[in-house]
């Protein structure tokens, strides 16, 4: 089968949709000949085959691209005039078996658009909220209310030329659905490579990860991925300030691995709350280096209110952690209060506090490993390779000439992929 990929952020970007899309599409390669359509990083055109592992290979289509000047984001984006030609011509020159898209963005529309041209199965997958975009917008709640709606419409008007929608968890579905995506919309875990991510047995990772980025060897907890407004890391610099204050003994740290536009405003708060030192962080850390990231540390944190899934959350969980995610959006899917971690309120860093302690403390050792292999059996109904199949079940339906003129309804009935 040919697939043709098309994601609006992709590689070098650095976020959980970009991340997605590229792991995606080199699992795909195993079995299928596949294709990618981004965003260039300059402004030129062209194509390049790319290797993703031994022996195995894909091919990206740059279409050419200017930087989103807001928001210090470092992502681009393809301007509309000429985008749909283009898009036909990378169409007519791959003649891909099924399009599947990544956005609702501008070369997701157009590639869209293209495909229905071109009689091309459609699959999409949404990994947008207003709320990870919106912050940029100086605008009252109001106003904020208003954008979100427009944001919604515009996804679902997209979103209607698709064959199939799939989401990254029923939660994702749900809301998207009620947002005015047409349904059902199907969840889809991201899924990641639990090979990749694993516990670390023998320490010699976390040893490695810690003399590499000068983290000093005292109870840790973590986040991984991109410093925005957001993720509302500033929750996890205020718990470990009221947990220093309460419990001084545990000689507790926060690492910060990424980077993004919170990272000075971060360390200042840190230093008003006295726990500068306390408080570290690696800047972008390479992906070869994301596994050692997590085994750096005893337990992991995500206070970010606008996840569709969360695959640094997978991350940590595959490698064996306690995570404590705030309970908000998709998180309460991966976090199971009381097995593989803690819950806690928006906020209330407090709350998070105390929960740190619990597992930070003396004698909570035991708890945190219990925990932490729950967490590995959770993170195993996650596996990409099951992330891949269902996906392939689908396209594969979406290629029965008979499934194609009766719709997508039908089409994911016979696939299998409404559970």
């Amino acid at each position: 089968m040919k697939v043709l990929v098309v994601a609006d952020t992709y590689s070098p970007d650095v976020n959980g949709a970009s991340t997605f899309a590229q792991r995606f599409a080199a699992g795909l390669t195993a079995r299928h000949e596949v294709h990618v359509l981004a965003p260039a990083r300059r402004w030129r055109s062209g194509s390049a085959v790319v290797a993703v592992a031994p022996g195995r290979a894909l091919v990206e289509h740059r279409v050419r691209a200017l930087p989103v000047v807001a928001g210090g984001t470092g992502l681009r984006f393809c301007p509309p005039a000429g985008l749909g030609r283009a898009v036909d011509a990378v169409l007519r020159r791959v003649r891909p078996d099924v399009v599947h898209v990544q956005s609702h963005f501008l070369l997701g529309r157009a590639a869209v658009a293209a495909a229905r041209r071109a009689g091309v199965p459609v699959v999409a997958t949404n990994h947008f909220m207003p709320e990870n975009l919106t912050h940029h917008v100086p605008l009252g709640a109001r106003a904020q209310r208003r954008l979100h709606a427009w944001a919604w419409a515009d996804a679902a008007r997209v979103f209607a030329g698709a064959d199939v929608v799939t989401a990254p968890t029923p939660f994702a579905a749900r809301l998207a659905e009620s947002s005015g995506v047409p349904g059902p919309v199907l969840p889809v875990s991201c899924g990641l490579d639990l090979s990749r991510f694993s516990p670390d047995a023998d320490g010699s990772r976390r040893r490695v990860f810690r003399t590499r980025y000068g983290v000093p060897d005292r109870p840790t907890f973590a986040y991984v991925g991109r410093l925005a407004p957001e993720k509302n890391v500033h929750e996890l610099v205020d718990a470990l300030a009221l947990l220093h204050r309460a419990r001084p003994e545990l000689d507790a740290q926060l690492l910060l691995v990424g980077d993004g536009a919170e990272r000075r405003g971060l360390l200042a708060r840190a230093a008003r709350a006295g726990v500068a030192d306390r408080v570290v962080t690696t800047g972008f850390v390479p992906e070869e280096d994301l596994p050692a990231a997590y085994a750096a540390a005893d337990a992991f944190v995500n206070a970010g209110t606008a996840e569709l899934q969360s695959l640094v959350v997978l991350e940590a969980m595959a490698s064996g952690l306690p995570v404590l995610g705030v309970a908000a959006g998709a998180l309460p899917h991966l976090v199971h209060e009381g097995r593989n971690g803690h819950l806690f309120p928006h906020g209330e860093p407090a709350v998070l506090a105390d929960r740190l302690g619990a597992l930070l403390g003396a004698g909570a050792a035991a708890r945190a490993a219990r925990m932490g292999r729950c967490s590995r059996e959770v993170a195993a109904a996650h596996d990409l390779a099951a992330t891949l199949a269902r996906f392939e079940e689908l396209y594969g339906a979406l290629l029965r000439p008979a499934d194609v003129r009766a719709g997508s309804a039908a089409a994911v009935a016979s696939a299998g992929m409404a559970a």
